[in-house]
Protein backbone atom coordinates (compact mmCIF):
# COMPACT_ATOMS: atom_id res chain seq x y z
CA UNK A 1 0.00 0.00 0.00
CA UNK A 2 0.94 3.84 -1.35
CA UNK A 3 1.82 6.22 1.68
CA UNK A 4 -0.53 9.38 1.52
CA UNK A 5 1.36 12.39 -0.54
CA UNK A 6 0.93 15.45 0.64
CA UNK A 7 2.17 18.85 -1.07
CA UNK A 8 1.83 21.93 -0.09
CA UNK A 9 1.61 24.70 -2.35
CA UNK A 10 4.00 27.80 -1.40
CA UNK A 11 6.98 28.66 0.49
CA UNK A 12 5.49 31.55 2.58
CA UNK A 13 5.41 32.16 5.94
CA UNK A 14 2.10 29.43 5.91
CA UNK A 15 3.74 26.87 3.10
CA UNK A 16 6.94 26.71 4.94
CA UNK A 17 6.05 26.56 8.37
CA UNK A 18 3.43 24.10 7.57
CA UNK A 19 5.95 21.75 5.22
CA UNK A 20 8.81 22.07 8.68
CA UNK A 21 6.06 21.01 11.06
CA UNK A 22 5.11 17.78 9.01
CA UNK A 23 8.35 16.94 8.03
CA UNK A 24 9.36 17.21 12.15
CA UNK A 25 6.38 15.51 13.27
CA UNK A 26 5.29 12.30 10.56
CA UNK A 27 7.74 9.45 10.12
CA UNK A 28 9.10 8.39 6.61
CA UNK A 29 6.69 5.64 6.77
CA UNK A 30 3.77 7.60 7.24
CA UNK A 31 3.79 10.07 4.19
CA UNK A 32 5.46 11.34 1.06
CA UNK A 33 5.92 15.08 1.44
CA UNK A 34 6.11 17.64 -1.25
CA UNK A 35 7.17 21.45 -1.44
CA UNK A 36 5.77 23.29 -5.00
CA UNK A 37 7.58 26.51 -5.10
CA UNK A 38 8.10 29.16 -7.78
CA UNK A 39 11.42 30.25 -6.93
CA UNK A 40 14.21 28.19 -4.70
CA UNK A 41 14.20 30.40 -1.86
CA UNK A 42 11.90 31.72 0.45
CA UNK A 43 11.52 35.27 1.13
CA UNK A 44 10.02 37.57 3.87
CA UNK A 45 7.37 39.43 2.59
CA UNK A 46 7.36 41.97 5.25
CA UNK A 47 10.62 42.91 4.47
CA UNK A 48 9.86 43.70 1.00
CA UNK A 49 9.69 47.55 1.55
CA UNK A 50 13.41 47.69 2.96
CA UNK A 51 13.97 45.87 -0.48
CA UNK A 52 12.17 48.14 -2.81
CA UNK A 53 13.47 51.43 -1.19
CA UNK A 54 17.33 50.31 -1.16
CA UNK A 55 17.86 50.03 2.98
CA UNK A 56 18.60 46.46 2.87
CA UNK A 57 19.49 43.93 -0.14
CA UNK A 58 17.67 41.84 -1.24
CA UNK A 59 19.21 38.82 -0.56
CA UNK A 60 19.04 39.29 3.25
CA UNK A 61 15.33 39.31 2.68
CA UNK A 62 15.57 35.65 1.37
CA UNK A 63 17.02 32.31 2.51
CA UNK A 64 17.33 28.86 -0.05
CA UNK A 65 14.51 26.54 0.77
CA UNK A 66 17.16 23.98 0.93
CA UNK A 67 19.04 25.25 3.66
CA UNK A 68 15.59 25.14 5.99
CA UNK A 69 14.22 21.65 4.39
CA UNK A 70 15.63 18.25 3.76
CA UNK A 71 15.96 17.31 0.26
CA UNK A 72 15.95 13.97 1.35
CA UNK A 73 13.19 14.31 3.40
CA UNK A 74 10.59 16.70 1.48
CA UNK A 75 10.67 16.71 -2.69
CA UNK A 76 11.36 20.12 -3.27
CA UNK A 77 9.56 20.77 -6.92
CA UNK A 78 10.95 24.60 -8.20
CA UNK A 79 7.59 25.66 -10.85
CA UNK A 80 4.84 27.97 -11.14
CA UNK A 81 1.35 26.42 -10.17
CA UNK A 82 -1.09 26.92 -12.71
CA UNK A 83 -4.13 25.42 -11.52
CA UNK A 84 -5.76 23.09 -8.92
CA UNK A 85 -7.77 20.29 -10.61
CA UNK A 86 -9.42 19.08 -7.60
CA UNK A 87 -11.77 16.26 -9.17
CA UNK A 88 -8.81 14.15 -9.87
CA UNK A 89 -6.74 15.56 -7.09
CA UNK A 90 -4.33 16.87 -8.94
CA UNK A 91 -2.31 20.23 -9.85
CA UNK A 92 -1.34 20.93 -12.75
CA UNK A 93 2.22 23.37 -12.95
CA UNK A 94 3.85 25.24 -15.81
CA UNK A 95 6.33 22.18 -16.69
CA UNK A 96 4.41 19.60 -15.40
CA UNK A 97 1.75 17.96 -12.86
CA UNK A 98 1.23 16.50 -9.42
CA UNK A 99 -1.38 14.20 -7.66
CA UNK A 100 -2.10 14.95 -4.07
CA UNK A 101 -4.09 12.73 -1.21
CA UNK A 102 -3.79 16.22 0.89
CA UNK A 103 -3.05 19.83 -0.20
CA UNK A 104 -2.30 22.70 1.39
CA UNK A 105 -2.27 25.75 -0.85
CA UNK A 106 -0.51 28.74 1.02
CA UNK A 107 0.29 30.30 -2.60
CA UNK A 108 0.34 33.95 -0.50
CA UNK A 109 -0.78 37.45 -2.57
CA UNK A 110 -1.13 39.50 -5.76
CA UNK A 111 -1.81 42.69 -5.68
CA UNK A 112 -5.28 44.09 -6.09
CA UNK A 113 -5.58 47.84 -7.57
CA UNK A 114 -9.79 47.59 -7.02
CA UNK A 115 -10.41 48.16 -10.27
CA UNK A 116 -8.67 51.72 -10.45
CA UNK A 117 -8.21 52.94 -14.32
CA UNK A 118 -4.29 52.40 -15.31
CA UNK A 119 -3.08 50.92 -11.93
CA UNK A 120 -1.77 47.93 -12.60
CA UNK A 121 -0.30 49.15 -16.14
CA UNK A 122 1.41 52.77 -14.49
CA UNK A 123 2.46 51.87 -10.84
CA UNK A 124 4.91 49.56 -9.55
CA UNK A 125 3.36 47.47 -6.78
CA UNK A 126 5.75 45.36 -3.96
CA UNK A 127 5.00 41.87 -4.27
CA UNK A 128 8.15 39.73 -4.37
CA UNK A 129 11.69 40.55 -4.53
CA UNK A 130 11.73 40.77 -8.55
CA UNK A 131 9.30 43.74 -8.09
CA UNK A 132 11.04 45.44 -5.06
CA UNK A 133 14.21 44.83 -6.80
CA UNK A 134 12.80 46.70 -9.61
CA UNK A 135 11.27 49.44 -7.54
CA UNK A 136 14.62 50.04 -5.87
CA UNK A 137 16.12 50.30 -9.31
CA UNK A 138 13.85 52.72 -10.72
CA UNK A 139 14.28 54.96 -7.63
CA UNK A 140 18.39 55.05 -8.03
CA UNK A 141 17.94 55.86 -11.69
CA UNK A 142 15.47 58.87 -11.18
CA UNK A 143 18.11 60.52 -9.02
CA UNK A 144 20.82 59.23 -11.16
CA UNK A 145 19.93 61.31 -14.13
CA UNK A 146 18.13 63.86 -12.21
CA UNK A 147 21.38 66.25 -13.03
CA UNK A 148 22.77 64.68 -16.65
CA UNK A 149 19.44 64.19 -17.97
CA UNK A 150 18.22 67.56 -20.31
CA UNK A 151 15.09 66.77 -20.41
CA UNK A 152 14.93 65.65 -16.66
CA UNK A 153 11.83 67.71 -14.88
CA UNK A 154 11.45 68.30 -11.20
CA UNK A 155 8.44 66.08 -11.39
CA UNK A 156 10.65 63.21 -11.76
CA UNK A 157 12.03 62.98 -8.44
CA UNK A 158 8.18 63.10 -7.14
CA UNK A 159 7.76 60.00 -5.67
CA UNK A 160 3.94 58.93 -5.09
CA UNK A 161 2.41 56.24 -2.93
CA UNK A 162 -0.84 54.95 -2.97
CA UNK A 163 -2.60 53.79 -0.11
CA UNK A 164 -1.82 54.41 3.92
CA UNK A 165 -2.47 51.12 5.14
CA UNK A 166 0.59 48.72 6.72
CA UNK A 167 2.67 48.10 3.37
CA UNK A 168 1.99 52.32 2.47
CA UNK A 169 3.36 53.60 5.73
CA UNK A 170 6.30 51.11 5.55
CA UNK A 171 7.53 52.37 2.70
CA UNK A 172 6.97 55.87 3.57
CA UNK A 173 9.06 55.47 6.81
CA UNK A 174 12.04 53.90 4.75
CA UNK A 175 11.73 56.71 2.26
CA UNK A 176 12.84 59.59 4.30
CA UNK A 177 15.51 57.23 5.73
CA UNK A 178 16.76 56.35 2.39
CA UNK A 179 16.13 59.57 0.09
CA UNK A 180 18.78 61.84 2.17
CA UNK A 181 21.47 59.68 0.99
CA UNK A 182 20.44 59.55 -2.42
CA UNK A 183 20.43 63.36 -2.60
CA UNK A 184 24.15 63.03 -1.47
CA UNK A 185 24.88 60.25 -3.51
CA UNK A 186 23.77 62.07 -6.77
CA UNK A 187 24.21 65.36 -5.71
CA UNK A 188 20.92 66.30 -5.99
CA UNK A 189 18.74 69.29 -3.54
CA UNK A 190 16.86 66.97 -0.88
CA UNK A 191 14.30 70.27 -1.52
CA UNK A 192 13.51 69.31 -4.61
CA UNK A 193 12.30 65.63 -3.86
CA UNK A 194 8.67 65.30 -2.41
CA UNK A 195 7.26 62.29 -0.80
CA UNK A 196 3.25 62.23 -1.77
CA UNK A 197 1.26 59.83 0.46
CA UNK A 198 -3.16 59.74 -1.36
CA UNK A 199 -5.12 58.00 0.49
CA UNK A 200 -9.11 57.56 -0.01
CA UNK A 201 -9.67 56.92 3.78
CA UNK A 202 -9.86 60.13 6.38
CA UNK A 203 -6.67 58.01 8.38
CA UNK A 204 -3.83 56.03 8.15
CA UNK A 205 -3.33 52.99 9.86
CA UNK A 206 -6.88 51.95 10.45
CA UNK A 207 -5.86 48.81 12.89
CA UNK A 208 -4.16 51.43 15.38
CA UNK A 209 -5.86 53.82 17.72
CA UNK A 210 -5.91 57.69 17.85
CA UNK A 211 -2.66 58.05 19.36
CA UNK A 212 -0.37 55.98 17.67
CA UNK A 213 -2.02 56.97 14.29
CA UNK A 214 -1.39 60.84 14.96
CA UNK A 215 1.92 60.20 16.43
CA UNK A 216 3.56 58.34 12.81
CA UNK A 217 1.48 60.72 10.85
CA UNK A 218 3.53 64.00 12.44
CA UNK A 219 6.59 61.64 12.86
CA UNK A 220 6.23 61.01 8.72
CA UNK A 221 5.21 64.75 8.42
CA UNK A 222 8.01 66.16 10.39
CA UNK A 223 10.36 64.37 8.18
CA UNK A 224 9.14 65.42 4.70
CA UNK A 225 5.91 63.32 3.98
CA UNK A 226 2.83 65.22 2.70
CA UNK A 227 -0.58 63.40 2.90
CA UNK A 228 -3.30 63.76 0.88
CA UNK A 229 -6.00 61.52 3.22
CA UNK A 230 -9.76 61.31 1.96
CA UNK A 231 -8.41 61.72 -1.31
CA UNK A 232 -10.23 58.78 -3.93
CA UNK A 233 -7.35 58.17 -6.90
CA UNK A 234 -9.33 58.41 -10.14
CA UNK A 235 -6.66 57.16 -12.54
CA UNK A 236 -3.32 56.14 -12.62
CA UNK A 237 -1.54 57.53 -16.06
CA UNK A 238 2.54 57.88 -17.17
CA UNK A 239 2.39 60.86 -14.98
CA UNK A 240 1.13 60.16 -12.15
CA UNK A 241 -2.73 60.05 -10.53
CA UNK A 242 -5.70 61.98 -11.34
CA UNK A 243 -7.46 62.45 -7.88
CA UNK A 244 -10.49 63.91 -6.83
CA UNK A 245 -13.74 65.34 -8.03
CA UNK A 246 -11.94 67.79 -9.80
CA UNK A 247 -9.52 65.30 -11.19
CA UNK A 248 -6.18 66.82 -10.32
CA UNK A 249 -2.96 65.04 -11.66
CA UNK A 250 -0.08 65.03 -9.16
CA UNK A 251 2.90 64.18 -11.23
CA UNK A 252 5.46 61.79 -10.74
CA UNK A 253 8.40 60.07 -11.74
CA UNK A 254 7.63 56.78 -9.47
CA UNK A 255 4.68 55.58 -8.66
CA UNK A 256 3.93 53.01 -6.16
CA UNK A 257 0.60 51.53 -5.59
CA UNK A 258 0.69 49.90 -1.95
CA UNK A 259 -3.74 50.25 -1.80
CA UNK A 260 -4.39 46.34 -1.48
CA UNK A 261 -3.82 42.83 -1.61
CA UNK A 262 -5.78 40.06 -2.60
CA UNK A 263 -5.21 36.12 -2.97
CA UNK A 264 -3.79 33.97 -5.30
CA UNK A 265 -5.86 34.19 -8.88
CA UNK A 266 -5.11 30.28 -8.90
CA UNK A 267 -7.95 29.51 -6.41
CA UNK A 268 -10.30 31.64 -8.87
CA UNK A 269 -8.79 29.76 -11.69
CA UNK A 270 -8.87 25.96 -9.92
CA UNK A 271 -13.21 26.94 -9.20
CA UNK A 272 -12.86 27.62 -5.35
CA UNK A 273 -15.55 29.80 -3.79
CA UNK A 274 -14.05 32.38 -2.98
CA UNK A 275 -15.31 35.94 -1.44
CA UNK A 276 -12.97 38.58 -2.67
CA UNK A 277 -10.07 36.84 -3.76
CA UNK A 278 -9.61 34.43 -0.99
CA UNK A 279 -11.52 31.63 0.23
CA UNK A 280 -13.45 31.35 3.70
CA UNK A 281 -12.32 28.71 5.10
CA UNK A 282 -13.68 26.13 7.94
CA UNK A 283 -12.79 26.39 11.43
CA UNK A 284 -10.18 23.79 10.89
CA UNK A 285 -8.56 25.72 7.62
CA UNK A 286 -10.02 23.43 5.41
CA UNK A 287 -12.12 24.35 2.27
CA UNK A 288 -15.74 23.97 2.83
CA UNK A 289 -16.65 21.21 0.75
CA UNK A 290 -13.10 19.36 0.35
CA UNK A 291 -11.96 17.27 3.39
CA UNK A 292 -8.34 17.17 2.23
CA UNK A 293 -7.78 20.82 1.06
CA UNK A 294 -6.44 23.47 3.50
CA UNK A 295 -5.95 26.98 2.44
CA UNK A 296 -4.01 29.34 4.72
CA UNK A 297 -2.13 32.47 5.13
CA UNK A 298 -2.74 35.56 2.51
CA UNK A 299 -5.26 32.70 0.67
CA UNK A 300 -7.73 32.44 3.43
CA UNK A 301 -10.18 33.96 5.12
CA UNK A 302 -10.26 32.60 8.60
CA UNK A 303 -13.75 34.09 10.53
CA UNK A 304 -13.49 35.14 13.94
CA UNK A 305 -16.72 34.39 15.15
CA UNK A 306 -16.94 36.08 18.09
CA UNK A 307 -16.18 39.51 16.04
CA UNK A 308 -18.20 38.36 12.98
CA UNK A 309 -15.31 39.00 10.99
CA UNK A 310 -12.00 37.38 9.70
CA UNK A 311 -8.75 37.99 11.47
CA UNK A 312 -6.31 39.72 9.94
CA UNK A 313 -4.39 38.19 7.21
CA UNK A 314 -0.64 38.82 8.82
CA UNK A 315 2.10 37.06 8.91
CA UNK A 316 1.72 36.06 12.50
CA UNK A 317 -1.67 34.66 11.85
CA UNK A 318 0.20 32.40 8.81
CA UNK A 319 2.64 30.56 10.97
CA UNK A 320 -0.41 30.06 13.21
CA UNK A 321 -2.28 28.81 10.48
CA UNK A 322 0.49 26.54 10.24
CA UNK A 323 0.26 24.86 13.24
CA UNK A 324 -3.36 24.15 13.11
CA UNK A 325 -2.89 23.08 9.41
CA UNK A 326 0.11 20.53 10.54
CA UNK A 327 -1.53 19.28 13.53
CA UNK A 328 -4.57 18.30 11.58
CA UNK A 329 -2.99 16.61 8.59
CA UNK A 330 -1.45 14.53 11.39
CA UNK A 331 -4.52 14.02 13.14
CA UNK A 332 -6.73 12.37 9.47
CA UNK A 333 -3.30 10.37 9.21
CA UNK A 334 -3.69 8.88 12.51
CA UNK A 335 -7.59 8.60 12.95
CA UNK A 336 -7.91 11.78 15.71
CA UNK A 337 -9.59 14.52 16.41
CA UNK A 338 -9.12 17.81 14.57
CA UNK A 339 -8.72 21.07 16.03
CA UNK A 340 -9.97 24.55 15.17
CA UNK A 341 -7.46 27.39 14.73
CA UNK A 342 -7.73 29.91 17.14
CA UNK A 343 -5.74 33.21 17.19
CA UNK A 344 -3.38 34.19 19.82
CA UNK A 345 -2.38 37.77 19.07
CA UNK A 346 1.07 39.05 19.88
CA UNK A 347 0.30 42.42 18.50
CA UNK A 348 1.34 44.59 15.99
CA UNK A 349 4.76 47.03 15.03
CA UNK A 350 4.67 49.03 12.38
CA UNK A 351 7.63 50.69 11.14
CA UNK A 352 8.53 54.19 10.58
CA UNK A 353 11.95 53.95 9.38
CA UNK A 354 15.10 52.29 10.87
CA UNK A 355 14.78 53.94 14.15
CA UNK A 356 11.23 55.25 14.49
CA UNK A 357 8.01 52.82 14.81
CA UNK A 358 4.44 52.43 16.69
CA UNK A 359 2.98 49.31 17.95
CA UNK A 360 0.88 47.43 20.41
CA UNK A 361 2.22 44.27 21.69
CA UNK A 362 1.18 41.99 24.49
CA UNK A 363 -1.73 42.59 26.14
CA UNK A 364 -2.22 46.17 24.93
CA UNK A 365 1.13 47.79 25.67
CA UNK A 366 1.99 50.32 23.05
CA UNK A 367 5.13 51.53 21.89
CA UNK A 368 6.44 54.50 20.14
CA UNK A 369 9.87 55.67 18.96
CA UNK A 370 13.10 53.26 19.46
CA UNK A 371 10.99 51.10 21.51
CA UNK A 372 9.08 50.06 18.73
CA UNK A 373 11.56 50.43 16.13
CA UNK A 374 13.89 47.82 18.67
CA UNK A 375 10.39 45.56 18.75
CA UNK A 376 9.79 45.00 15.21
CA UNK A 377 13.72 44.06 14.91
CA UNK A 378 12.49 41.46 17.44
CA UNK A 379 9.49 40.16 15.49
CA UNK A 380 11.64 40.09 12.50
CA UNK A 381 14.32 38.33 13.49
CA UNK A 382 11.46 36.25 15.67
CA UNK A 383 10.24 35.07 11.86
CA UNK A 384 13.18 34.05 10.36
CA UNK A 385 13.77 32.06 14.04
CA UNK A 386 10.13 30.23 13.66
CA UNK A 387 10.81 29.36 9.73
CA UNK A 388 15.14 28.88 9.82
CA UNK A 389 15.96 27.99 13.05
CA UNK A 390 18.98 29.66 15.12
CA UNK A 391 21.37 29.28 12.07
CA UNK A 392 19.28 31.36 10.07
CA UNK A 393 18.71 34.15 12.31
CA UNK A 394 22.45 34.36 12.76
CA UNK A 395 22.78 34.54 9.02
CA UNK A 396 19.98 36.56 8.16
CA UNK A 397 18.73 38.77 11.62
CA UNK A 398 18.51 42.29 11.74
CA UNK A 399 21.23 43.00 14.67
CA UNK A 400 22.56 46.77 13.78
CA UNK A 401 22.16 49.11 16.58
CA UNK A 402 20.68 52.23 15.90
Amino acid sequence: MSKPKIVVLGAGYAGLKTMRNLAKNLGPEEADLILVNKHNYHYESTWLHEVAVGTINPNQARFMISDVLNPNRVRLIYDEVVEVQKEDQRVILENGEITYDYLVVALGFESNTFGIKGMEENAFAIVDIDSSREIREHLELQFAKYNTDENAKESDLTILIGGAGFTGIEVLGELVDRIPKLCKKYDVDRHKVKIINVEAMPTILPMFDEELVSYATKALEDRGVEFRLGTAIKECTEKGFIVGEDEELIEAGTVIWTGGVTGSSVLTKSGFDITRGKVTVDGDLRAPGHENIFILGDCAWVMDEEAGRPFPPTAQAAMQHADTCSNNIAALLRGSALETFVFDDKGTVASLGTTDGIGTVLSGTELKGKAAATMKKVVDNRSIFLLGGPKMVLKKGKFRPF
